[in-house]
């Protein structure tokens, strides 16, 4: 690959960064359309460089890119929905389990600052943030674990989970409820793997007691104002 070519790819993988965040974030809501001339026109990039960027984050499941109809934020149905969290529960707890086998002060050091800083968020009221947060730690735990093939999946179904999150869920007061994380880390930093497993499936059922499947997406913002704010 030339210079240019790097340019290229590092470029678009920033655009991609940038949207996947204002996506987890919930900043931008679901079938939100991502217009290239103004996604073009935001970065102050060419379009090829806007569309590399949507190619990739429609690898990620985060944006469905249709024939004629362009590129939009990704909306699971509910059935995906059902799907996406059954799929946690059956890979999460195992994982939970070989993570307290593997962990490490570092690695518990690392946890508990993704804690700190999903709780800051909560405190200024920043709920987008702190929900990428308690995604991040979720998959934090699954790097711990040491599986690469099952870590690439908790990835894609916790990037999925946002979506799902931002479309079903009924209980926004569930993270400032939760205490789910601390109980995890001690259990980790006391290597219980089966309290951590426990932990995890507790957990993950609370989340999927805060999801109204029957509930309709949130209203869209513009998204120069959610990219440029």
């Amino acid at each position: 690959m030339d210079d240019a070519a790097h340019a290229l790819a590092g470029t678009s993988e920033t655009i991609a960064g940038r949207l996947a965040i204002a996506i987890h974030e919930h900043r931008l809501a679901p079938g939100t359309k991502l217009i290239e001339d103004e996604v073009s026109d935001i970065f102050g990039v060419s379009r090829t460089v806007v569309r590399a960027a949507l190619q990739k984050l429609a690898h990620d499941r985060l944006v469905t890119i249709q024939r004629n109809r362009g590129a939009s934020v990704a909306e699971p149905t509910i059935r995906e929905a059902r799907e996406v969290f059954e799929a946690r529960a059956l890979l999460e707890p195992r994982t939970a389990n070989s993570a307290a086998m593997r962990v490490t002060p570092s690695d518990l050091a690392r946890l508990n600052q993704h804690i700190v800083e999903e709780h800051a968020a909560l405190h200024a009221g920043d709920l987008g943030r702190a929900l990428r947060l308690s995604g991040l730690f979720h998959i934090e735990i699954a790097r711990i674990a040491d599986q690469d093939t099952i870590y690439g999946f908790i990835t894609q179904l916790v990037a999925r989970s946002s979506l799902v999150i931002a479309l079903y869920w009924q209980r926004r007061t569930a993270l400032c409820e939760s205490h789910a994380h601390h109980a995890l880390l001690r259990a980790l930093a006391d290597r219980d793997g089966a309290q951590a497993e426990d932990l995890m499936k507790g957990h993950l059922l609370d989340l999927v007691s805060s999801l109204d499947l029957r509930q309709k997406p949130p209203g869209q913002k513009s998204l120069r104002d959610v990219l440029l704010t």
